[in-house]
């Protein structure tokens, strides 16, 4: 079967969801359909790739979003799809492409919308008080069940502002990790000794620097630490908006900013080298850094208002989004034997392949793994 699949929050130094479709259009391939990935870009383009073809169609930027595009032409994107002619479409754009469900029930396709995030709690984290933003939430994702005929969740946090609803066509599919990439003996002591002195706590924070990330938060943990004596250090992984503004709210701090690193193997060495990794995004829904990190052995705490603690489970710690919540989560982390805390962060990791993750996306489409029904060319 051809799936195509619609993406917008996505550019070439994205995180999680970056990887969960390249995860995920590998693992179509390898089960004998056809992945074609459609993005905004700044350019029109049309490339192969290992997990499918990407068609980049040219679309304006998101101001204020750090290199965000949307895919706003309707009727360019209409007919590529009907171009396409896809099997199954699958969107991963609750926010600007909830028209294209109308769009597939109208040519015969069975459509998912893969929900990524908490509409609830993206409006809370943007400033919209509590109870609109639940009124908003609960209309804008009732049109999206009407429109697809599938929801695929990624958490059941996720699939709670569903429930609410009633809505019953929801399907709950953990992402996964690349568990040959993400491994303790990814930790090697030249990175550690490049950000860490001898006798220093090494804190990761691995995440888009964005306003819903709250990556200040990590900053604020580390200035916690260091006041209570403990001699932590902390590296920023990741690039986005809120950089100048972290560089300066860090200016005192030994904190190191890496940008984005490409290299995934370089990433896990960091993740692997460090003492605790944290993810302190109040609105969460899967948070793959986090998975990538107990992967490495690394445990993570997260914020308890995520559905990051119903990932990493026993990996690590939740804690509530305060400064204070983080440092000493930290503290109790720490006071584990090392052997036993990175053997648990790997432990909970290994529940979560992306085999799996592809089975279930699979089953949402009624697709099945059949290697002979390879399309020429693929």
């Amino acid at each position: 079967m051809r799936i195509v699949r619609l993406a917008s929050f996505v550019t070439g130094t994205s995180g999680g969801l970056r990887t969960a479709l390249q995860q995920l259009g590998a693992g179509y391939r390898a089960a004998g359909h056809e992945p074609v990935l459609v993005v905004p870009g700044h350019r029109d383009d049309d490339e192969r790739h290992p997990w499918g073809r990407v068609v980049t169609l040219a679309g304006p930027p998101l101001p204020h979003s750090g290199g965000y595009r949307l895919l706003t032409a309707r009727r360019r994107l209409a007919r590529l799809l009907t171009t396409l002619a896809p099997d199954r479409l699958e969107v991963s754009d609750r926010a600007t492409l909830r028209w294209t469900g109308d769009w597939a029930r109208a040519n015969g396709v069975p459509s998912v919308m893969v929900s990524h995030e908490s509409l609830t709690g993206l409006l809370g984290a943007w400033g919209v008080p509590g109870p609109l933003g639940r009124r908003l939430a609960d209309r804008l994702n009732a049109d999206t069940a009407r429109r697809y005929d599938r929801i695929v969740c990624t958490t059941r946090w996720a699939a709670e502002e569903f429930a609410r609803l009633g809505v019953s066509h929801v399907d709950l599919v953990p992402l996964g990790v690349d568990l040959d990439t993400f491994h303790p003996d990814r930790a090697a002591p030249a990175v550690r000794d490049r950000y860490a002195g001898a006798g220093e706590v090494l804190l990761v924070h691995c995440a888009r620097l964005s306003v819903e990330k709250r990556p200040e938060l990590a900053v604020d943990a580390l200035a916690q630490l260091r006041r209570a004596g403990v001699p932590a250090v902390l590296v920023m992984v990741g690039d986005g908006p809120r950089r100048t503004a972290l560089q300066r709210r860090s200016a005192d701090l030994p904190v190191t900013f890496t940008g984005f690193l490409p290299d995934r193997r370089a990433l896990a060495a960091v993740l692997a080298s460090a003492d605790v990794v944290l993810a302190p995004g109040p609105v969460e829904t899967f948070g793959l850094a986090g998975l990538e990190a107990l992967a490495c052995g690394t445990p993570v705490v997260v914020n308890a208002t995520s559905a990051l603690p119903e990932v990493v489970g026993p990996g690590g710690l939740a804690a509530d989004g305060t400064p204070a919540a983080f440092a000493a989560a930290v503290g109790q982390l720490l006071s584990r034997p090392e052997a036993a805390r990175r053997a648990a962060a790997r432990h909970r990791a290994e529940r979560f392949g992306w085999p799996a993750a592809v089975a279930g996306f699979l089953r949402a489409h009624g697709a099945h793994a059949d290697r002979r029904s390879r399309r020429p060319g693929w």
